[in-house]
C-alpha cells in the first residue's frame, strides 16, 4: 500500500492530534521523502501511512512534526542523507 496523504493525516490527527497546518506540513514531508525513493532504497520497502504512523509512535512524545522530526534525526543517525525532510519553522 502506497503512501496516501490524506489517509496519513487522517491518522495523524487520531495519534497524535496537532494542527491542520502542522499535520500537513508533516504530510508534505513524508510525501517528499517517499517521491525521492531515499526512504525505500534505505528500509527496502516503500513508506506507507502504517510505516510513518508506526515509526512517529516510537517518539517519546510531542505533536506531528516534532515526532516526524525525531524520526529523521533517528534515520540520519543511523544511515545519513534524511536532514532534507525535516520540519523546520519558517522565519517571518
Amino acid at each position: 500500500m502506497s503512501l496516501d496523504d490524506d489517509r496519513l493525516d487522517a491518522r495523524l490527527e487520531t495519534a497524535f492530534g496537532g494542527t491542520a497546518a502542522e499535520r500537513r506540513v508533516v504530510v508534505r514531508q513524508a510525501r517528499d521523502l517517499a517521491d525521492s525513493g531515499r526512504f525505500a532504497e534505505t528500509a527496502d520497502h516503500e513508506l506507507t501511512v502504517e510505516v510513518v504512523v508506526d515509526n512517529l509512535s516510537d517518539a517519546p512524545r510531542g505533536t506531528p512534526s516534532e515526532r516526524w522530526n525525531w524520526w529523521m534525526g533517528a534515520l540520519g543517525l543511523a544511515f545519513g542523507g534524511f536532514e532534507q525532510f525535516t520540519v523546520r519553522e519558517r522565519e517571518e
